[in-house]
C-alpha cells in the first residue's frame, strides 16, 4: 500500500513537473509591467562565455523571447556567424503558442545558410545561419538556443541586458569565465539600474544578473543607444586574432602589433600599377594635391562591397588582389588607398572607426578591439585630413554624417593613438538660398531659387542628382509641400567637389498660393524653406535629448507682388535667441512692389537633459509658427 502511494506521489510530482515545463512560457504568466508598451519580452537571455585560453573561447546562448506584434521579431536575433575560425557546434529554435505549447522545431538544417557578404565567396568564406520564420500568429515565443567555439579571442561579445527599444526583459544573465593569466578585462557602463547585479565576481569569473526590467520607450533625439543603456564591454590583454597572438595593454601596444602582424605584407602592388599611379600623379610635390589624385583614381577604378570589419575577417584583402579584381570592403579599399599614396611617398595610416550616422567614439579608456569601419588618416599639419574609401563620390576629405565628429584609433608604425575626427560646425552645415517670387493678382505663383548646401546639408543633398527624374520630381513636391498645386518648371544641379558645395537650382510655378479672403489676399512670405518639423509633446521625458548636428540656414528672397495692389499688413520682425539656436526673420519695403524677406536659423549641436526638452520643442515651434507668418495685400481701386 506504502508502495503504491509512493508511485502515485513521484507520478504526481512528474506530472506537475512536466505541467510546470509546459506553462512557464504562458503569456498570459508575463507581469503587466513588463509587457504593457511592449513589442517583446526576453523570459530569458542567458549568455554563457567560457575563455577556455589565450586561443579558444566557447559560447553559449540562451534566449527565450515572446513576440507581440511584427516590431517585436527583430528581438528574436536566431542568427549565428561561422566562418575558419569560428564553428557553430548547436544552433535550434522551438515555437511555441501562446499557451506555450510546441508548435514548430527548427534544427541546424532548417537555418538558412548565407554568405555573411556581398560579393560571394571569391571574396570571404564568412557565412550566416539565421532563422527565416514567419509567425501565423501573435503573441508567439520562440527558445533559441547556440553554441559556438572560436579560436580568435580578440572580441567578446558586449553584453546588453536590456537589448533595445520597447523590449521587456523578464531574467537576463551573463556568466564569463576566464584563466586568471590572460588579462581579463570589463567595463560597465550605465549601471545605475537597481535589478541588474552584479552576482559574482573573482580572479577567474563574473555574473550578472538582470531582472523585471520594464520595456524602455524610444523618446526623440535620445542619443545612441549605448551610450545610455546599461552594458557590459569585456576584452584580453593576452588575445588571438587571425592566427597570432596579441597583446592589447596599451594603445600605443594594440597598434603597433596591428601594424605589424595584421596589416604587414598587405599593401604590396604591382610595378606596372606603381608606374601608372606615379603617371597620374606627375610632377606634383604637394602631398594633399597628389593624395586628390590618387583618391579620384581609386573612386574610378573600383567599387565597394559590404562588408562590416569583423565578418570577412580581420586582415584586409590584398592590396594586389584589389588592383586586380576591382572591388573590395572598407578594410581592403583603405589599405589600397594607402598602399597608392605609399607609392607616391604621401604618408597615411589605417583607422579604426564606428561609422554610422550616430556618433559612437572608440572607448578610449578601454583597449580592445572595437569599431565596425575603417577610414584613412592623411596627416596635414598638426591635424588630419580623413577619406572615406568605400565611397565613389564623396569629396576628398568629406566625412560628414558618417564617421565625423568621434574618437578613433589610428593604426601607426609606431602604434596605436586616439584622435577625434573632424567637427562640422552649425555655420560649416549651411543651406544658403537667394531666389524671387512672383504672385499675380489671381494669386498664382511662379518663382526661382538657388540653394547652396556645405558640411553636412551637403551629405544631405548630393544624391539628389543621381535619383530618376520622377524621383526628383517627388521629392521637391515634398520638399516644398506648402505650396499647393506645385509645378516643377526645371532643376538643374551643380556639384562643387574641390570647394565641397552642392548647388539646385529651380524654377517652379503654382496656382492659388495667394489666398482670398473678400476683397483680401493673404501671402505666406517664407514660400522655399519653411519650418514644419516640430517635435512631439513627451510628457515626463525619461531621457536626456542629443542635437548631433548643428546647421545654418539662410534665405534671403525678392517677392513682387501685383501691379494694382499694397501692403495692408505685413508681420513685425522676430527673433529668438536660445541655448539651442537662434531664429530670426524680417520683411522690408524695397519699392512700391517689391519686398525682401530675410531669414536665419541656426540650431547649435549639444547633448541636454530631460528637463530641457520642452524648452527646445517649444523653440522649434516658434520658428514654424513664424515661418508661417504672413502678408495681407489689398486691390487699390
Amino acid at each position: 500500500m506504502k508502495y503504491k502511494f509512493l508511485l502515485l506521489f513521484l507520478a504526481t510530482i512528474f506530472l506537475n513537473t512536466l505541467a510546470a515545463q509546459e506553462i512557464q512560457y504562458v503569456v498570459a504568466s508575463i507581469p503587466d509591467s513588463i509587457k504593457s508598451n511592449a513589442n517583446a519580452v526576453h523570459r530569458l537571455n542567458q549568455v554563457a562565455i567560457n575563455i577556455v585560453s589565450q586561443r579558444k573561447i566557447n559560447v553559449s546562448r540562451k534566449r527565450v523571447v515572446t513576440v507581440f506584434n511584427e516590431s517585436g521579431m527583430n528581438a528574436i536575433d536566431a542568427f549565428a556567424h561561422y566562418d575558419k575560425s569560428t564553428t557553430i557546434s548547436d544552433i535550434q529554435a522551438i515555437v511555441l503558442d501562446a499557451f506555450g505549447n510546441e508548435i514548430k522545431k527548427f534544427k541546424r538544417k532548417d537555418f538558412k545558410d548565407h554568405s555573411a557578404v556581398d560579393g560571394g565567396t571569391l571574396f570571404s568564406d564568412s557565412r550566416v545561419l539565421y532563422l527565416d520564420y514567419t509567425p501565423i500568429n501573435y503573441p508567439f515565443t520562440i527558445i533559441f538556443t547556440c553554441e559556438t567555439s572560436s579560436i580568435s579571442t580578440a572580441f567578446i561579445p558586449q553584453w546588453f541586458p536590456i537589448p533595445e527599444y520597447s523590449v521587456g526583459v523578464e531574467k537576463s544573465v551573463l556568466h564569463v569565465s576566464f584563466p586568471e593569466n590572460l588579462g581579463f578585462k570589463k567595463k560597465e557602463n550605465n549601471f545605475a539600474h537597481k535589478s541588474i547585479v552584479k552576482t559574482n565576481e573573482s580572479t577567474t569569473e563574473v555574473s550578472y544578473v538582470a531582472s523585471n526590467l520594464v520595456p524602455v520607450k524610444y523618446e526623440d533625439l535620445s542619443p545612441e543607444f549605448e551610450a545610455i543603456m546599461p552594458n557590459v564591454m569585456m576584452g584580453l590583454t593576452a588575445f588571438h586574432l587571425e592566427g597570432i597572438d596579441g597583446n592589447a595593454s596599451t594603445w600605443e601596444d594594440f597598434g603597433k602589433w596591428w601594424a605589424e602582424k595584421i596589416l604587414a605584407g598587405t599593401d604590396q602592388i604591382s610595378e606596372a600599377t606603381q608606374l601608372k599611379i606615379k603617371a597620374v600623379v606627375g610632377n606634383e610635390t604637394d602631398p594633399i594635391i597628389k593624395a586628390k589624385k590618387v583618391y579620384s583614381f581609386v573612386q574610378e577604378k573600383v567599387r565597394y562591397i559590404s562588408i562590416q570589419e569583423g565578418i570577412g575577417g580581420w586582415k584586409p584583402m590584398l592590396a594586389s588582389d584589389v588592383d586586380r579584381l576591382g572591388y573590395g570592403d572598407c578594410k581592403a579599399l583603405t589599405n589600397y588607398t594607402q598602399a597608392l599614396l605609399k607609392s607616391v611617398g604621401v604618408t597615411s595610416y589605417y583607422t579604426k572607426v564606428f561609422g554610422d550616422k550616430s556618433k559612437r567614439n572608440i572607448a578610449k579608456d578601454f583597449v580592445s578591439q572595437q569599431g565596425n569601419h575603417i577610414i584613412l588618416a592623411l596627416p596635414v599639419g598638426d591635424h588630419y585630413t580623413w577619406l572615406e574609401c568605400t565611397s565613389q563620390t564623396d569629396p576628398f576629405g568629406f566625412q560628414a554624417n558618417f564617421t565625423d565628429d568621434r574618437d578613433v584609433l589610428i593604426v601607426k608604425p609606431e602604434g596605436g593613438e586616439i584622435v577625434h575626427t573632424k567637427i562640422y560646425t552649425p555655420i560649416e552645415n549651411a543651406q544658403r538660398s537667394i531666389g524671387n517670387y512672383s504672385i499675380a493678382s489671381n494669386g498664382d505663383f511662379q518663382g526661382e531659387i538657388q540653394i547652396v548646401s556645405t558640411g553636412t546639408q551637403y551629405g544631405n543633398k548630393e544624391l539628389i542628382q543621381r535619383w530618376q527624374p520622377d524621383e526628383k520630381d517627388k521629392h521637391y513636391k515634398e520638399y516644398w509641400d506648402n505650396i499647393n498645386n506645385l509645378k516643377l518648371d526645371k532643376i538643374s544641379f551643380e556639384n562643387n567637389k574641390n570647394e565641397i558645395r552642392f548647388i539646385e537650382n529651380a524654377k517652379l510655378s503654382a496656382t492659388n498660393y495667394g489666398a482670398f479672403v473678400g476683397q483680401k489676399m493673404m501671402i505666406t512670405l517664407n514660400a522655399f524653406n519653411k519650418y514644419e518639423g516640430g517635435l512631439k509633446r513627451i510628457r515626463n521625458r525619461k531621457m536626456p535629448f542629443e542635437i548631433a548636428r548643428g546647421f545654418v540656414d539662410e534665405d534671403e528672397i525678392t517677392i513682387h507682388l501685383p501691379q494694382g495692389f499694397v501692403v495692408e499688413f505685413m508681420p513685425p520682425s522676430f527673433e529668438s535667441k536660445t541655448k539651442f539656436g537662434t531664429y530670426r526673420y524680417s520683411c522690408e519695403k524695397k519699392d512700391a512692389t517689391s519686398l525682401i524677406y530675410k531669414r536665419v536659423f541656426t540650431v547649435n549641436s549639444g547633448n541636454y537633459s530631460n528637463k530641457e526638452y520642452e524648452e527646445y520643442r517649444l523653440f522649434l515651434e516658434q520658428v514654424s509658427q513664424n515661418d508661417n507668418a504672413k502678408i495681407v495685400v489689398a486691390q487699390t481701386l
